[in-house]
């Protein structure tokens, strides 16, 4: 369904209800297995306050908080913490790729958060930051 959005006045209308939507940001709970983080969602909302309208973008703040949930709840890194990892341990993304056995572009996609890293990936990556002397053991 197409939506009309006017960029001038950060407001479109409602394709539901024919209503006119600001762009705004809202209160959303982010909840897993139990735990919960509220973030700021941003969108286009009525006045009265029910679902906006969510385009782009807007959803990337609700992905990073479901990471940082899995993070804390599963041991999944966040994709800043692999990023953090990786250039504590002074290696390009292409050079953990290829230390970790994981592919060149493995790194890529885990700190762009298209994939997750697999369990004994994410144990050597936490005792590599525990235990950086290692690292010249690996190669």
């Amino acid at each position: 369904m197409a939506t009309k959005e006017n960029n001038e006045t950060n407001t479109m209308i409602s394709p539901e209800t024919g209503e006119t939507l600001t762009r705004g940001v809202r209160p959303f709970t982010v909840s897993y297995k139990g735990e919960s983080m509220t973030v700021d969602l941003p969108g286009y909302y009525p006045p009265s306050g029910s679902e906006g309208v969510h385009v782009g973008d807007d959803m990337t703040v609700v992905d990073a908080a479901l990471r940082i949930l899995k993070e804390k709840i599963d041991g999944v890194p966040a994709p800043a913490t692999i990023r953090r990892v990786r250039t504590k341990l002074k290696l390009s993304q292409r050079e953990a790729g290829s230390l970790f056995k994981v592919g060149e572009n493995a790194f890529d996609k885990y700190e762009r958060g298209l994939i997750e890293p697999s369990g004994p990936t994410i144990q050597l990556m936490t005792l590599l930051e525990k235990h950086p002397e290692l690292l010249d053991e690996l190669r």
